[in-house]
């Protein structure tokens, strides 16, 4: 289960200060069901426990940081130790799952209905470069090998390459069993040069997949660092509706799709509106780079007072609340999973855990 999970949005995507991951429980236990949730609380562990289910797949991490007792004094220690009590492993998928494209964000957009969606704030620093030598004869097979492995993907694109030819020179030592040419004697060979971009992550399943497929002995390859944005990993969206509408109407669409009994904004620009700039939860950080997108709304949660002034008359800023941008989030983390398991029990979790009420 934790497999599908992370090959999906795998953990180095999350931000440094999360704690996405197996938080409570073992990797090697059998899985008896699953309850997907926004949070994991006591009530979520429960309600597990009830239905049969020993792992709670949830969006936020019940535990950020390190704790030195666990005697239940608040709901992140009592959550603790009913789920260790009742053998209910809890996994958090956080910010790895809002910085890949189809998930949380994603799913946001789906219910707002945008288009020619794109990743607001792509993260570098993601991406490698593989370099392989080979003869004209493997290039074939170690281009399909790699390609299978995950290499290749530039944006909307897959299967990318290139290659140049060249000459390789190399002289077998006495144990060496050389494919072209004879142990000892210096050969030089008509060879070429292939670069594949792919997720630094991949790295060592790459360089498995290419030693497989290349008939050399000793492989000659190259893996450097890029600096490049990767446009399918980072923080927020950016996208348009099928057609400009009024603010005001946007926000009734907002109240619907998302069942909203307030929304808290900024000022209106008193225009039509098509450019959307989405971030579930908490998305303040994202302000200058929706304006600097050319956004003509920003969609977010947990605004401060005076980050409402940010908007400078240059974008609307709505408030929708932490809990209501991320709540189909439960049905996104469902969706994939049944998907995967058919036949296994995954389950939605019935507890509202929003901590949040409004008095109307």
């Amino acid at each position: 289960m934790i497999q599908v999970l992370e090959k999906l949005a795998p953990p180095i995507y999350q931000e440094s200060y999360d704690n996405a991951g197996l938080i409570v429980g073992n990797s090697h236990w059998e899985c008896t069901g699953i309850i997907c949730s926004l949070d994991a609380t006591e009530e979520v562990v429960l309600e597990a426990k009830a239905k049969g289910c020993n792992l709670i797949v949830a969006h936020h991490p019940i535990l950020f940081k390190g704790i030195k007792q666990l005697n239940g004094k608040n709901y992140v220690e009592k959550t603790l130790i009913t789920a260790i009590k009742s053998d209910i492993a809890i996994y958090a998928i956080h910010t790895n799952l809002d910085n890949v494209i189809w998930g949380v964000n994603g799913k946001i957009a789906d219910q707002i209905g945008l288009i020619n969606r794109q990743i607001l704030a792509p993260k570098a620093g993601l991406l490698s470069k593989l370099v392989c030598f080979a003869p004209e004869s493997a290039v074939e097979n170690i281009k399909t090998a790699l390609f299978e492995a995950g290499a290749g993907h530039i944006g909307n694109y897959s299967e990318c390459s290139f290659q140049v030819n060249g000459w390789g020179n190399f002289k077998g030592g006495p144990n060496s069993q050389p494919v072209i040419g004879l142990s000892g004697q210096r050969t030089h060979v008509e060879e070429v040069s292939i670069e594949f971009i792919h997720p630094s992550h991949l790295q060592k399943k790459l360089v498995t997949a290419m030693i497989k497929a290349h008939p050399y002995e000793e492989v000659a390859y190259d893996l450097i660092s890029l600096e490049n944005d990767y446009q399918h990993v980072g923080s927020g969206m950016l996208g348009e509706l099928p057609e400009p509408m009024e603010e005001a109407t946007l926000l009734g669409m907002l109240q619907t799709c998302f069942g909203l009994s307030v929304i808290k904004h900024s000022p209106f620009l008193e225009k039509r509106v098509q450019k959307i700039a989405i971030c579930g939860g908490a998305g303040s950080f994202l302000i200058g780079a929706a304006i600097g997108a050319g956004a003509d709304v920003f969609i977010s949660a947990d605004l401060k007072y005076h980050e409402f002034f940010d908007a400078n008359g240059q974008i609307l800023l709505a408030d929708i609340g932490h809990w209501e941008s991320e709540q189909y989030t439960t049905d996104l983390l469902f969706d994939i999973l049944q998907a995967k398991f058919p036949t296994f029990a995954v389950l939605k979790s019935v507890i509202k855990t929003n901590p949040v009420n409004y008095f109307l």
